[in-house]
């Protein structure tokens, strides 16, 4: 039977504990588990009995020790609006997988839309050195995101952006994708259609509001615009949409502006008795498998998922190898589809 002479060790160890172990300098060890061993004419057996004895004690080098030896982490940070949104989601996990591949790791969390955690969290991200920034924005950290640019760090925006900043952005066309959804739906026939959206400054809502407004001006309609207060809780959202509901019986078709107040809203709907597209035709910001699902099917505005995260992630890859160092920022607005359900067709069965 194999002894190991060398007994795991429960306390963590530093280079200094090993070079005390070997009675050589703590610089010596350092190239030996960097890989520089050789061209430092470290002798053979010295490299051997080390990496025998750290493969044997469980020894994990101090990884932000690492990364201000090296200048990085291979850590890209990710902040979302909300990491549990299955929009987010899953471009967070298209990004991780691309990431994953070219060597770094993601750390990702929610901002909540909230200034003040977002700057704590810039902070945290900092004190990590991660290498890189994706973000979903919140108003408010333009003066951050500034301070990250001037210290050398990539920042990406994506799905909405700040236009004080100058960095690399990749967002959808909000304009047309509501315009599109509401001229569908007046196409139908609908007359009184209504926009139910988060109130927020946020550049993409302002836009998915503009779209609309086009669409109605255009068919010489009259427009309903209903803003709700975002909170994390549900009940908050829907009763603000009841009152609505109650105040507007015209109310023929409702464009939702985006899937989570949508849900809130078929909830509202299911409470009040009331069927689409007999009642009140629906359609929303931001494919749902749940809309898929939903008897009838949800009508939906689906964001191009993959290629939002591609982008996001090669631009990002880009600028941590030196690839768009000194170029101009870009701005990417890629496309939306609508999809066309049952929720929005007049006289579906």
């Amino acid at each position: 039977m194999k002894i190991n002479k060398y007994k795991r060790v429960t306390k963590k160890l530093s280079i200094v504990d090993i070079a005390n172990k070997f009675n050589v300098s703590k610089t010596t060890i350092s190239f030996i588990l960097n890989g520089r061993a050789q061209e430092k004419r470290i002798s053979g057996d010295l490299i051997k009995n080390v990496m025998k004895y750290v493969a044997e004690v469980g020894y994990k080098p101090n990884s932000l020790a690492k990364s201000l030896r090296t200048g990085k982490s291979n850590t890209i940070g990710l902040m979302v609006e909300d990491i549990s949104n299955p929009f987010f989601a899953s471009i967070a996990r298209l990004i991780e997988d691309r990431a994953y591949k070219n060597g770094y790791k993601i750390i990702y969390c929610s901002t909540d839309n909230n200034t003040e955690k977002t700057q704590d969290l810039i902070s945290m991200f900092r004190d990590r050195h991660v290498d890189g920034y994706i973000m979903a924005p919140p108003e408010g950290i333009e003066k951050d995101i500034e301070s990250l640019i001037n210290d050398g760090m990539p920042v990406v925006l994506f799905d909405r952006h700040l236009p004080k900043i100058d960095t690399d952005i990749v967002e959808i066309d909000n304009l047309f994708g509501s315009y599109n959804a509401t001229r569908h739906l007046a196409d139908q026939g609908f007359k009184n259609i209504a926009f139910i959206t988060f109130l927020s400054p946020q550049t993409q809502m302002i836009d998915r509001v503009k779209g609309y407004h086009e669409a109605i001006k255009n068919g010489n309609l009259n427009g309903i615009v209903e803003e709700v207060a975002f909170s994390q809780d549900d009940e908050l959202i829907m009763q603000p949409l009841r009152d609505f509901l109650k105040a507007h019986p015209g109310v023929d078709a409702i464009l939702f502006g985006n899937n989570h107040i949508a849900t809130c809203g078929l909830k509202v709907m299911k409470e009040f008795g009331l069927k689409s597209p007999a009642d009140i035709a629906i359609a929303s910001f931001d494919d749902h498998d749940v809309f898929k699902l939903h008897t009838p099917p949800i009508t939906a505005i689906a964001q191009p998922v993959e290629e939002i995260a591609d982008n996001v992630i090669t631009i990002l890859l880009k600028k941590l190898n030196g690839g768009l160092s000194t170029t101009k920022p870009q701005s990417i607005i890629l496309k939306t589809d609508l999809k066309i359900r049952d929720s929005s067709i007049k006289n579906a069965v």
